[in-house]
């Protein structure tokens, strides 16, 4: 990719079971690790291309080692990161972020986060330069447009601010201090579990909301006086259906259409961030954009993983997720 500081990449999870026994066809055809054939809506075979394409033989690992580890790195090094998942709901987002369970699964199946928490800290254990270190954590979900905090369910409208030492805040958020990976998963799995988790026909524990995780790091160094402060935003969005095949009405209906309103603002923010030369970056559109700001533009470096399934009858949910993608590739 040009000059951009955002990575982009696909993931098709292996087909389920049921699609297995309705016996779908896979609805792509795989050139090499970063192309793949596509039929677009008028059924002509498309190539689309990424920086990387996770087939469903891809390991958890792969994916971490190519779109996370140089976040990792670069946030110790006072350089902030984010990292999206984008996808239909069933495709494999969470699963990518969180593995089966963010608590008890094994080494393989491990997901995004937790490897990013063990990366962390070991990075900043094994670190010779650095002599003082926190980290803290804070996890909020946006739901309807509203910020409600993960750790504390009665913060339920918390507001995003702006500061000169402090960059982008979500003010009054619960903030807690972690001091190793098995304190940081206890704490994340609490605020999973608080998830806003709706019912729609697509999947019975489809999440109806945005979860955003935030670690903040601050260290001190022998190095110079100086105190790096560095952030990694995960971002696990809500389900980017269509609404009629959702069945979605009434409060549902409503939830659907602010969730599209936002990743609308999403493309549009990393779009204009892809452009050659970017005039107005529309960060103020949506809650989750603004909270996004200082971890996606200036010198922050942000992956997209857009998750898709490989199954025919989710082709057209699949083709608009890559859609989504490639419109970010300059």
């Amino acid at each position: 990719m040009s000059n951009s500081n955002v990575t982009v990449c696909v993931r098709f999870r292996p087909l389920s079971h049921k699609e297995r026994k309705a016996n779908d066809k896979v609805c792509f055809k795989k050139l090499d690790s970063e192309s793949f054939v596509f039929k677009d809506e008028r059924d002509e075979d498309v190539i689309f291309s990424f920086d990387k394409v996770f087939y469903d033989d891809a390991e958890q690992s792969d994916v971490y080692n190519f779109l996370a580890v140089p976040i990792v790195a670069d946030a110790v090094n006072g350089i902030n990161g984010t990292i999206i998942s984008y996808g239909q709901t069933g495709a494999g987002k969470t699963y990518s972020m969180e593995g089966p369970s963010i608590l008890h699964c094994n080494e393989l199946k491990t997901g995004l986060v937790q490897r990013v928490v063990n990366d962390l800290f070991e990075c900043l254990r094994t670190s010779e330069d650095i002599t003082t270190w926190t980290v803290k954590l804070s996890m909020v979900e946006i739901y309807l447009e509203k910020v409600r905090d993960l750790l504390d369910l009665s913060k339920d409208n918390l507001q995003i601010k702006e500061s000169k030492s402090q960059g982008i805040f979500i003010y009054g958020a619960t903030e807690i201090s972690i001091m190793n990976s098995s304190d940081a998963l206890e704490r994340l799995s609490e605020g999973i579990a608080n998830r806003a988790v709706g019912e729609t026909q697509m999947n019975l524990a489809s999440s109806r909301s945005h979860c955003v995780y935030i670690f903040s790091v601050q260290h001190g160094s022998t190095a110079d006086d100086k105190v790096r402060a560095g952030k990694i935003v995960l971002v696990d969005l809500a389900g980017s259906e269509k609404v009629e095949k959702t069945g979605a009405e009434g409060r549902v209906l409503d939830e659907a259409k602010t969730i599209n309103k936002s990743l609308s603002a999403l493309g549009n923010v990393i779009n204009a961030l892809t452009t050659a030369k970017p005039n107005h970056v529309p960060y103020r559109d949506s809650k989750l954009t603004r909270i996004l700001q200082d971890a996606l533009g200036g010198s922050s470096r942000a992956a997209l993983l857009c998750c898709c399934s490989p199954s025919s009858s989710n082709a057209p949910e699949s083709l608009s997720t890559i859609r989504f993608g490639t419109r970010h590739i300059p």
